[in-house]
């Protein structure tokens, strides 16, 4: 007997999105299950903050304001509701949706799921996570409950948990579980998938992206999906706004979670009709037998302070206050033990306006003391106010400086995590973990088309013909390229090797770069080790996150034949 799709939507892509999403999914269109993402890495190291001022927090509270508004639509419409919202503490957020559902009269049944904390076991993090899979998912609705809440799951396991639920896999239904993870891939990021952070937004109508819509899969039996939104609703979902998110944060072919690896080389992706992108065609293979761990820990302390550089003689400017601070520093009691100098040479000549004439001198300082980076930091700017460049100012005084985090990753064997789903009756059901597993491997690279012949060329920056979505795991940052021919695939993956991405983004050079082919999505995905220093909340670069790397790439200037322009 054939089971009917699923259709499952997404209301939240990071802690923090659109408030009213929720409400809009449910009065939307038609769904089954409700799934929000609230958990970043940076996002771990916020609710372990929390945690420390008081011990009964650690989870979104945006999610119980949402439901306050809509755990009755969602109950009427019969709408399950699957989350992470529970951060670090999974069964306090239970409790406390329960506590509202009984204020509100609403009857329903809610489960989580727990056994991601591994900090007993690594008392130097302030919070130390194991990535879990969909099964403890499953397990709660499969025994009726309406709400699940999680704490650290991979992202996708909010998709292949209920699908498991839905479709009755058997753990190495391989090729359908990872139709399911890339279909969650999908969705993870909310409006992402919909014409939001879109390389090609200027191609569309900017009233239609002013206010997208968030998206939802039709998922299938057979693992095959229909990415597509609530009819109405603005945005838009097409072959480009699904490969964007499809390379978000991934590296290479092999996509490994704790139910399958899915196979991103097997992807095929089919414009089926307006705002409907056909998913098919993927494989999976055994899951690898370690979990992901993220760990969180205060790094020490950092400030910063921008000197505003006006007018002319910029570089002698920025050399003159640099040299006093330095020396500054240098006879203070306690100089910070890291000290960071960028110009950013956004001032123009003849300038209309003192803003735009102005460039800024930025110095970021981080110690383990905080009077390292507060008093010492701040008597040094502070002093040099009558003493130091023609036009001296700065954007704002440096304060006392503020505690930044740092995420590492390290892995340990499934079969030493606790994954157990507490069921709305209160039940304790221990998930096992997963039998028969694969070493994760890197997979053996494509065949290559033939080059495009040769013919004139034009200087023009890669985004003419190129689209690009960056983002960040842990100190690492992957950018996906892709482009929307035939012609200007078999012209991207011999152009752009991994040599060419280096002396393009400069501050690689001295990186390990590595590139991964993706011939169905006619993609690049180039992951750059280490750009991102400890990870987003060291807050290493002027992007911490390098949402924007992929847009600086797209503005750098090649050779392109005419022929694609």
């Amino acid at each position: 007997m054939t089971v009917a799709p699923l259709r499952i939507g997404n209301a939240s892509g990071f802690y923090g999105d659109r408030f009213d999403a929720m409400r809009e999914m449910l009065t939307g269109g038609p769904l089954d299950v409700l799934t929000g993402d609230y958990l970043a890495e940076l996002t771990m190291l916020i609710l372990g903050r929390d945690r420390l001022k008081n011990p009964s927090g650690g989870y979104a509270r945006t999610f119980l304001g949402q439901l306050e508004e809509c755990l009755g639509l969602a109950h009427e419409r019969g709408v399950r509701i699957v989350a992470n919202a529970g951060g670090l503490n999974p069964a306090g957020l239970a409790d406390a949706v329960r506590q509202l559902a009984e204020r509100l009269g609403i009857p329903v049944r809610v489960a989580h799921v727990e056994g991601d904390d591994l900090t007993a076991g690594h008392p130097r993090s302030l919070a130390a996570h194991a990535y879990l899979g969909g099964a403890g998912i499953a397990a709660c609705l499969r025994e009726g409950a309406d709400i699940v809440v999680t704490g650290r799951v991979t992202d996708a396991a909010l998709v292949t948990g209920p699908a498991v639920a839905h479709f009755g896999w058997a753990p190495d239904a391989y090729d359908r579980l990872a139709g399911a993870v890339v279909a969650g891939h999908v969705l993870e990021c909310g409006t992402q998938a919909t014409g939001g952070n879109y390389a090609f937004f200027t191609d569309h109508d900017p009233a239609r992206l002013r206010h997208p819509g968030f998206p939802l899969a039709e998922l299938h039996e057979d693992g095959t999906s229909v990415i597509t939104k609530h009819d109405g609703t603005g945005g838009l979902v097409d072959l480009g706004t699904v490969t964007a998110q499809l390379l978000y944060e991934t590296s290479g072919a092999r996509y490994a979670g704790p139910d399958v690896t899915a196979r991103l080389d097997s992807v095929r992706l089919t414009q089926e009709a307006p705002d409907r992108v056909r998913i098919s065609g993927v494989r999976g293979e055994a899951p690898p037998p370690t979990l992901k761990v993220g760990l969180n820990r205060l790094g020490g302390y950092r400030n910063e302070v921008a000197f505003v550089l006006t007018g002319l003689d910029i570089e002698a400017k920025a050399a003159l206050v640099r040299d006093q601070m330095e020396a500054a520093l240098d006879a203070a009691k306690s100089r910070p033990t890291e000290v960071r100098w960028d110009l950013a040479r956004t001032d123009h000549p003849d300038a209309p306006t003192e803003e735009t004439a102005s460039a800024l001198l930025r110095l970021v300082v981080r110690d383990r003391d905080q009077d390292a980076v507060g008093r010492t930091l701040s008597g040094a700017a502070i002093e040099l106010a009558l003493a130091s460049y023609p036009g001296f100012h700065v954007i704002e005084p440096p304060g006392k400086g503020s505690p930044y985090g740092v995420f590492e990753d390290m892995y340990v064997p499934q079969n030493t995590v606790a994954h157990v789903a507490v069921l709305h009756d209160g039940r304790r059901v221990p998930v096992a973990p997963a039998t028969d597993t694969l070493v994760l491997e890197p997979a053996p690279e494509p065949a290559l088309p033939e080059p495009l012949p040769p013919g004139p060329t034009r200087r023009a920056p890669l985004g003419a013909v190129a689209g690009a979505r960056s983002g960040d795991k842990g100190g690492n940052a992957n950018v996906g390229v892709w482009v929307r021919s035939d012609d200007a695939w078999r012209w991207l993956v011999h152009q752009l090797t991994d040599d060419r991405f280096q002396n393009l983004i400069t501050e690689s050079r001295h990186l390990k770069v590595v590139r991964h082919t993706l011939p169905n999505l006619r993609a690049l995905n180039f992951v750059v080790e280490g750009i991102l220093g400890e990870g987003v909340a060291a807050q290493h670069r002027f992007d911490p996150q390098a949402k924007a790397l992929g847009e600086w790439l797209r503005s750098r200037h090649l050779d392109i034949p005419e022929a694609l322009l």
